[in-house]
């Protein structure tokens, strides 16, 4: 378990499914992560399944400290040891969590989780320009734009540019 001053990171439980399906459930949070696909409840509660067994990720509930709901998930994917890096993606489950700073902290959890107990360099993830609090979240707990795929998205009748961001362990080591 990792703990912050208002959030901490355990692993995700199946019993997490719920939560997870309930964020599924909202259309913003579906637009700002350019997810297209209708999930069922079994869906989701397989894929916890699945997480669960596949040594290629670190899937995470965020929890808060005061009460220990969970509010969130994140997951480290697609590990990569022999250039020492991996993926990152991070969900807020309900509109009311959103703007307190629960993901920037989740995100800086994660990071220490990266760099100090799976002893990467890299994390790097992709965000959508339609979703300006997610990239000033990523900006905030240290990540680096790098790149931009130009109208990468066709979703809700526009188009979106898919920004490329990333954290080293040197970036990590310097907001220590």
């Amino acid at each position: 378990m990792l703990t912050g001053r208002t959030v901490y990171l355990r692993p995700l439980k199946v019993v997490d499914s719920a939560s997870i399906f309930a964020g599924l459930q909202d259309e913003e949070a579906l637009y700002m992560t350019a997810t297209r696909k209708v999930f069922t409840k079994e869906e989701v509660k397989e894929a916890v399944c699945q997480f669960e067994r596949d040594s290629s990720r670190h899937d995470f509930a965020i929890c808060l400290v005061k009460s220990g709901e969970i509010i969130g998930d994140l997951a480290i994917i697609e590990i990569d040891l022999d250039n020492n890096k991996a993926m990152y993606r991070i969900a807020l489950h309900h509109k009311n969590q959103y703007g307190k700073g629960y993901g920037t902290e989740a995100t800086m959890l994660a990071q220490q989780f990266v760099f100090e107990e799976l002893q990467l360099n890299r994390l790097e993830l992709q965000v959508y320009s339609h979703n300006p609090r997610g990239i000033a979240s990523y900006k905030k707990a240290g990540f680096k734009q790098e790149g931009v795929l130009r109208q990468a998205l066709y979703m809700n009748d526009v188009y979106s540019d898919e920004i490329i961001m990333s954290v080293l362990y040197e970036d990590y080591r310097r907001k220590q």
